[in-house]
């Protein structure tokens, strides 16, 4: 299974608009973070998790030919704004895409993508089918993913697990219930945010407490904002196998 990070960075992206901070002025390429997405190629086929409003220029930037499946950890627009450029693969591909997310937000989807939806659709409109997924296994593609149930604030999220890897963004708390889910896993990714405290984030120490917790083989973390600070400087000061990703990363389980 090769994973690709498509995006790495909150949901303002970095740099941020109109802040003049040393990350967002930064020329090291991995401090230049688009919203957080993620690819997996696993037995031929080709999955995204979440279409965020960068979702053309990650899939440009990465080269990505076929789209067989959208899932989807929750419905906040920095992780579904982009779905309406699922349109080139319907067309080259000649088929519907698969979105697969919770009843909220497929619901959200729904309201914000109506025109999808119409029972007098415009031509050329993205064309998709529906999945309903609940806190169960289930497969995409002959993929099998495992929800991982978190809290981002007040708000469930889905994080997955995908064989020994595990994904997980927008959490700042995770029951004892789910964290069994997760032990075992060789790569985890988990989201840190910023440096200081955040109400719905892990930052960087709760991460790296997580990761003590869980005691991968290596862990990434990912959606990160640019208070957390330059690349090059933040991972200097973490364990060895703990590392930032960056947008473009590659990785292989």
């Amino acid at each position: 299974m090769k994973i690709t990070f498509l995006g790495t960075g909150t949901s303002q992206g970095v740099p941020v608009i109109g802040c003049n901070c040393e990350v967002c002025r930064s020329m090291d390429y991995r401090d230049k973070r688009l919203r957080s997405s993620l690819h997996i190629e696993n037995q031929g086929a080709s999955i995204v998790i979440d279409t965020g409003p960068d979702f053309r220029m990650q899939m440009l930037q990465n080269a990505i030919p076929r789209l067989d499946a959208v899932v989807y950890t929750h419905e906040h627009k920095d992780h579904t704004a982009g779905l309406d450029d699922i349109r080139p693969y319907n067309f080259k591909q000649q088929t519907d895409i698969p979105l697969f997310g919770t009843a909220q937000v497929l619901n959200q989807i729904k309201t914000e993508f109506a025109y999808i939806f119409s029972k007098n659709k415009y031509p050329g409109i993205p064309r998709v089918l529906i999945h309903e997924i609940g806190n169960a296994p289930f497969e995409v593609e002959g993929t099998t993913f495992t929800p991982i149930q978190v809290m981002h604030h007040k708000l469930p999220v889905f994080g997955f697990r995908i064989g020994d890897f595990t994904y997980i963004t927008d959490a700042n708390y995770i029951s004892p219930e789910e964290i069994e889910k997760i032990k075992g896993t060789k790569i985890l990714v988990l989201n840190a945010l910023q440096i200081k405290p955040h109400i719905s984030h892990f930052t960087l120490n709760e991460a790296l407490s997580f990761v003590q917790e869980i005691n991968p083989e290596y862990a990434y973390f990912t959606h990160i904002s640019h208070k957390l600070g330059l690349h090059q400087q933040v991972q200097s000061s973490l364990p060895a196998n703990v590392a930032l990703a960056f947008d473009g990363l590659q990785i292989e389980t």
